[in-house]
């Protein structure tokens, strides 16, 4: 099922009676009635398929689906942060959010466009904040609606991993990893990582989702993503989010198959061509002016900036510029003769390759299976 069809009041009557050992007492603390908690209770069975409590004479006693589950719809509670809110509004809400307009909302959310606004209305009322408001011909989210955005999506990632460990205690290896991929990582690394993982578990999705840094860490943060895999920052990425090293990566000096400097070359040569590189502020990059600053002298020219190594690679065959890559990424055109290696990057130039996931992430069995995947992945290539 999907998690945003479940009922919050529902879900917080649940933990209501996990806690409190009875209906009655859970049905005062969430402030419904009895019939209305067991009801509840009833239909989240439904839904999931399974038994939460055991119905015995001195109370409810939580099977242990109910008190797997529990953690993780306590933190999605204390996300969303209030009773009142509904899933009709979380599902309206997240999908203005991720598609900027009512009428493009709506239809995403399969609704109509005045129901969706009538349920983004009920929301901002239920707690107090304005969340969106229009610019001009356009829509923007307030502060308040960004930050809320945010909540509700890390809310619904923490019911999904609850529903895959529900299944798992159930005996089914099913669900989805969502992992986010760097460029490096695309090469080799995740490949072998995947294949690895799926032999053992073949019932299990993947999702890949490709893009930088800056284009993955705003997901990863959502929850969109569980996981993103590639070069490292610094310890300013922020206290929300975990880096686990895994190997270091000496970048290589790339050009066609060809070019004058295969037959050798000195730092004054590096400045005499152009350079195809990824934007300012990536690793790749401040590795690049790192090797220059080493060798002295002012930086050559890079008229080309371009993270996707498909259009690179393509642009070094058609003229004579020079690129800084590993070698997984373009080993394939080595092989065959299109690219040459050139030369490993003067000095001691490298990279920290790694997982990056939120600091506050509790992983299932699952995406640890998949994490020790990935350490299995990168023991082959060292290997």
């Amino acid at each position: 099922m999907q998690v945003d069809q479940f009922n919050i009041r529902h879900l917080a009557a649940m933990a209501a009676v996990v806690e409190q050992g009875s209906v009655s007492l859970a049905a005062r603390a969430v402030n419904l009635t009895q019939p209305a908690v067991t009801q509840g209770i009833a239909k989240l069975e439904a839904q999931l398929g399974a038994a939460l409590f055991e119905r015995r004479p001195g109370g409810m006693v939580p099977t242990p689906v109910a008190l797997r589950f529990k953690p993780r719809v306590d933190v999605a509670l204390r996300l969303i942060g209030s009773s009142r809110v509904t899933a009709a509004q979380i599902r309206a809400f997240v999908a203005l959010a991720r598609s900027g307009s009512y009428a493009a909302a709506a239809v995403q959310a399969g609704v109509a466009e005045p129901s969706l606004h009538r349920a983004v209305g009920d929301l901002a009322l239920a707690l107090g904040v304005r969340l969106a408001e229009r610019r001009g011909r356009g829509l923007m989210l307030t502060r308040a609606g960004v930050t809320l955005a945010r909540r509700l999506r890390l809310a619904l990632a923490e019911l999904r991993q609850g529903l895959e460990e529900i299944a798992e205690l159930m005996g089914e290896d099913s669900g989805r990893i969502l992992v986010g991929a760097m460029p490096l990582s695309r090469a080799r690394l995740l490949p072998l990582a995947i294949t690895s993982f799926r032999r053992g578990f073949p019932q299990v999705d993947i999702s890949v989702v490709e893009g930088s840094h800056a284009e993955l860490v705003g997901p990863l943060r959502d929850g969109e993503i569980d996981m993103m895999v590639g070069a490292l920052r610094d310890a300013t990425i922020g206290l929300d989010l975990v880096q686990q090293p895994l190997f270091e990566d000496r970048p290589t000096i790339f050009a066609r198959a060809g070019h004058v400097l295969e037959q050798g070359w000195n730092g004054d040569d590096l400045r005499r061509f152009p350079w195809i590189l990824p934007p300012e502020g990536t690793p790749l990059r401040q590795l690049w002016q790192a090797m220059f600053a080493a060798l002295g002298g002012d930086l050559p020219a890079v008229p080309i900036e371009c993270g996707s190594v498909m259009t690179v690679r393509q642009l070094l065959v058609s003229g004579d510029y020079l690129t800084l890559l590993s070698i997984d990424q373009l080993r394939v055109e080595l092989d065959s003769g299109m690219l040459a290696d050139i030369g490993p990057a003067p000095g001691e130039i490298s990279r920290t390759i790694g997982v990056t996931s939120r600091a506050d992430w509790r992983p299932t069995r699952l995406q640890q299976q998949f994490m020790a995947a990935i350490e299995q992945a990168v023991a082959t290539m060292n290997s």
